[in-house]
């Protein structure tokens, strides 16, 4: 250690309130409510190598994509980035971590004519195009029936706008406006955090900047493995079954073996079925962001986000099976495997590390997506999460990979789409007894106001149901339904463009948590 330890955290602090301050700007600028109500994004900042030393809390599903992409537009770029560059990059086989409608802006931080770090946000676009309106769905059956796909191309080069590209984005998106309005609220937050970099840099030099960046890293590592060495070593496994493969009734059998040492801890999901033909698929980024949520979790939720942290978990997963798909694997419902792979490692930990982790949750995103002619409201839903050793399950709140994200209030989907929202309570069921009970899920309904809509949806755990914990008793499942004259015209945790009527009510059932303990 050469810089002062007073100093390093100093410069840790400003780093983390400059992506804040993105993170803010973003959110206010932006057009769409899956942004600016639901915060489905994440801001970051990384070292001149593309190495995350700063996150703005927001989507655990981001943790691991932000430096990825950063990466990815180095090794792409390097030899002709300049000052005022910006990059856009989507490729979930690239860096792009998820599926192609989260966006990746990644900008090259210059002072004095060096590159000192990077600054990069990731935001759910409500369109990139493709076959279906909001861009994904659980049926599609190759990654190009999904949307636009950005490689890593420049949006501006040495400051000046690649007008083409523009052109070009708004020529393949059903929403022109809300999609380029959310596209330059990204570079607005990207200038935010650039300036403040320069900040330090003015004030500090770019050197301590430097050193502190690398020392950060260094204390992450030091504190990861710290919090491991005061955990049992062992080999932890778990299992479970994915509902289907996006395509068919097959479930899809998943697996991890969890390994702690005091040299780090090591997930291997060796054994877990094949890339599906579906939508369901993760690839290799998004599988690291589901494990290091996980992590994370276990050795300590407050400790400073850096890749440094990280440097102890080691992943495994063969290539071309559900956690790591290959190209051109379709993506679009990526979250159903990735928040299944933060379950496993938290089902296979929960007993080992019980002051931290809770049992199984309601898990999926439970995406919804209305849409019809010159709208689109898509969001996630909250549920029921497990029961605690000490405490009763949360009722209402994200799944694993969702984090700090928020639903639209029923006043805003009333003002900017064609919908009543006509019911939102807590799900009133038995599921999930124990000595500690689990959370309760919710019941939502959308009361359509227009002719010619349509619902998408994908509710993973719509026949597994989240696991309990020492004799504690599972959950209750996930489901979507349309209610037409007052009858179920449909039941389901897979729907792709299922054509709605004017006074249809779709109906949102998110799954109840675990028990924890004999309910005895």
């Amino acid at each position: 250690m050469t810089v002062d330890p007073f100093v390093r955290e100093i410069v840790g602090a400003q780093l983390r309130s400059a992506a804040r301050e993105m993170f803010v700007t973003l959110g206010r600028a932006s057009q769409s409510p899956i942004i600016y109500e639901v915060l489905d994004y994440a801001c970051g900042l990384c070292d001149r190598d593309g190495y995350l030393v700063a996150e703005a809390e927001g989507i655990p599903g981001f943790i691991g994509t932000l430096g990825h992409a950063a990466q990815e537009i180095l090794a792409q770029h390097e030899g002709g980035m300049t000052e005022g560059d910006v990059y856009v990059l989507n490729d979930p086989f690239r860096g792009g971590g998820t599926h192609l409608s989260d966006v990746a802006l990644v900008a090259p931080v210059y002072f004095d004519g060096a590159r000192v770090a990077f600054a990069v946000n990731k935001a759910h676009w409500t369109e990139v195009g493709g076959v279906s309106a909001g861009s994904w769905s659980p049926d599609t059956r190759e990654i190009h029936q999904e949307g636009l796909i950005f490689p890593g191309v420049p949006l501006y080069r040495r400051g000046e706008l690649n007008d083409a590209l523009v052109e070009l984005i708004r020529a393949n998106v059903r929403l022109p406006d809300a999609t380029l309005g959310d596209l330059f609220a990204g570079v607005a937050g990207l200038r935010t955090a650039r300036e403040r970099v320069q900040d330090i840099c003015r004030r500090l030099g770019v050197g301590i900047l430097a050193d502190a960046m690398r020392e950060l890293h260094e204390v992450g590592a030091q504190s990861a493995l710290a919090a491991l060495r005061a955990l049992p070593a062992g080999v932890y496994e778990a299992s479970d079954f994915m509902d289907d493969d996006g395509v068919s009734d097959e479930p899809v059998p998943v697996r991890v073996a969890v390994e702690i040492s005091p040299e780090g801890m090591r997930c291997d999901f060796t054994g877990s079925g094949a890339q599906a033909p579906g939508s369901v698929n993760s690839t290799w980024s998004s599988l690291h962001a589901a494990c290091r949520s996980a992590y994370k979790a276990v050795i300590g939720p407050d400790l400073a986000t850096t890749d440094g942290l990280f440097r102890p978990l080691e992943i495994v997963a063969p290539e071309g099976s559900i956690f790591n798909a290959t190209y051109p694997a379709p993506v679009g419902v990526y979250w159903e495997s990735s928040d299944y792979a933060t379950d496993l490692v938290w089902k296979a930990l929960a007993p080992v590390v019980p002051h931290r982790l809770t049992a199984g949750h309601h898990l999926s995103v439970c995406g919804t997506l209305v849409s019809g002619p010159g709208f689109i409201l898509v969001e996630a839903q909250a549920g029921g999460w497990g029961a605690a050793l000490d405490r009763d399950g949360v009722s209402a709140l994200y799944p694993c990979g969702d984090g700090d994200t928020r639903n639209i209030p029923a006043e805003v989907c009333e003002h900017r789409y064609p919908v009543r929202v006509r019911r939102y309570e807590l799900r009133r069921d038995d599921a999930g007894a124990g000595r500690r009970r689990g959370g309760r899920g919710l019941v939502r309904e959308y009361e359509v106001l227009c002719d010619g809509a349509s619902l998408t949806a994908s509710f993973g755990r719509h026949r597994f149901a989240p696991w309990g914990v020492d004799g504690g008793a599972p959950g209750s499942e996930n489901a979507v339904e349309v209610l037409r004259a007052g009858g179920v015209v449909a039941r389901s945790g897979k729907l792709s463009g299922f054509a709605l009527e004017r006074g249809d009510v779709v109906r949102i059932i998110t799954g109840s948590g675990g028990g924890w303990g004999p309910p005895a």
